[in-house]
């Protein structure tokens, strides 16, 4: 019974230990059919001691979707089915999405080489499904973006690609499993967003892109603030900024320290946070934005601003909250409905702070004309709870005021 040399590399490779490969690969499992995994350190143990040579069903599945490669790269056997399928007739490999559908994509023995055609085919579907999320929040999306991540992997099964091709696949799967995680924080969803992005941050690394490595921090970083825990929150952001991209691109760097400000201030530490805040502006002035990716193209003047606002908001600045809110309504493109909605709802939310009751509730009104109640973004949805009840701690009485607190109880 010799040990697995090479699944202890791979393992090297990702920095990653029995229990923490266990973990991934309850995870994978988790994202790719929706129902927890049962993966326990003694079974990543036989793997690796070489009691299992031939990891077959879900083992093999996880296996696959964390190192992103099949399991006979990782020094094991193939399956039977696998091998016994080869020949005349097509191999097929599934893959069950997180919509709890399988998905199969066909290899013949002989197939031909994975090419640049291909990747442009991949690419195109998740530009579509990029253009389509204009609302948040949808598991829809989620569910495509998921199940598109998994096709794109399992036609790298084999060895059938360039290594040129291979890194921008791994990169597009990447890209659509953040794709994915986004859905899922919009839908108030840590969770969910989190198994997308283990995937990611793993797809990521077999990519050896940097700017797909910060994309999924970057998500990492939102997810774990969502969840309260901005200790982390702030940790990402450091990873963030210190990243390649981020010492090549100001723009990159200059979010890198915008989320690491926001992280800042909600632990309550305003001068680190201010600090930070201008090392953003600083970074931003800089930027140029036409030699940047299109992912970070969402960082303009008007994003800037909001998540300035964010920043005041959780120093206690509402007042200038408020201002940044409306500079960014000025100038936000008429197409980013969902954004639009959610600072508008914050907007709302800074004005009842200050007390502006029958202003607040003007503006808390507009946001739901604005989404429709499909939209599913629950990050909107619970700021105009927030907005709720502090308007009603003040106690007013205008019948303005308590139509719009009925009303918002039917929205949120």
């Amino acid at each position: 019974m010799e040990a697995n040399v090479i699944l202890k590399s791979r393992m090297d490779g990702l920095g990653v230990t029995q229990d923490e490969l266990a973990r991934r690969m309850n995870v994978a499992l988790e994202a790719l059919g929706g129902k927890p995994g049962d993966v326990s350190a003694r079974t990543v143990r036989n793997l690796l001691n070489g009691s299992t040579r031939r990891p077959i069903g879900r083992t093999c599945a996880a296996l696959e979707a964390v190192f992103g490669c099949p399991v006979s790269a990782l020094g094991f056997d193939p399956p039977r089915t696998a091998a016994q399928a080869e020949g005349p007739v097509h191999r097929r490999t599934f893959l069950v999405a997180a919509t709890g559908t399988v998905v199969a994509a066909s290899a013949a023995a002989g197939a031909s080489r994975l090419g640049q055609p291909d990747a442009d085919r991949f690419h195109q579907e998740y530009t579509e499904l990029l253009r389509g999320d204009r609302l948040g929040g949808a598991r829809r999306v989620e569910n495509q973006a998921a199940e598109l991540a998994a096709r794109v992997q399992s036609s790298l099964v084999g060895d059938g690609a360039s290594g040129r091709v291979r890194r921008r696949m791994y990169r597009l799967a990447s890209n659509a499993r953040c794709l994915a995680a986004f859905a899922a924080i919009d839908a108030s969803a840590p969770q969910r967003a989190r198994a997308h992005l283990d995937t990611a941050l793993t797809l990521a690394g077999l990519a050896r892109d940097s700017e797909a490595m910060y994309r999924v921090w970057d998500h990492l970083m939102l997810a774990s603030s969502q969840r309260e825990n901005h200790a982390e929150a702030a940790a990402g952001a450091e990873v963030m900024k210190r990243s390649s991209v981020a010492r090549r691109d100001p723009l990159h760097a200059s979010l890198g320290h915008m989320r690491q400000a926001n992280a800042l201030a909600r632990l309550h530490q305003p001068v680190e946070s201010l600090r930070a805040l201008d090392l953003a502006e600083k970074a931003f002035g800089r930027a140029r934005r036409e030699r940047s990716s299109a992912w970070i193209a969402f960082y303009g003047p008007a994003e800037f601003a909001a998540l300035s606002s964010y920043v005041w908001t959780a120093l206690g600045e509402h007042e200038r909250a408020e201002s940044c809110l409306h500079r960014t309504l000025a100038a936000i493109p008429g197409d980013m409905v969902r954004d639009a909605a959610l600072y508008t709802a914050h907007l709302s939310l800074c004005q009842a702070r200050q007390g502006e009751v029958e202003l607040a509730c003007a503006t808390g009104r507009k946001v739901y004309a604005m989404l429709p109640p499909v939209s599913g973004s629950q990050r909107t949805m619970n700021t105009l709870a927030r907005t709720r009840q502090v308007i009603e701690a003040t106690g007013a009485k205008a019948p303005e005021v308590v139509n719009w607190i009925e009303e918002s109880r039917r929205w949120t």
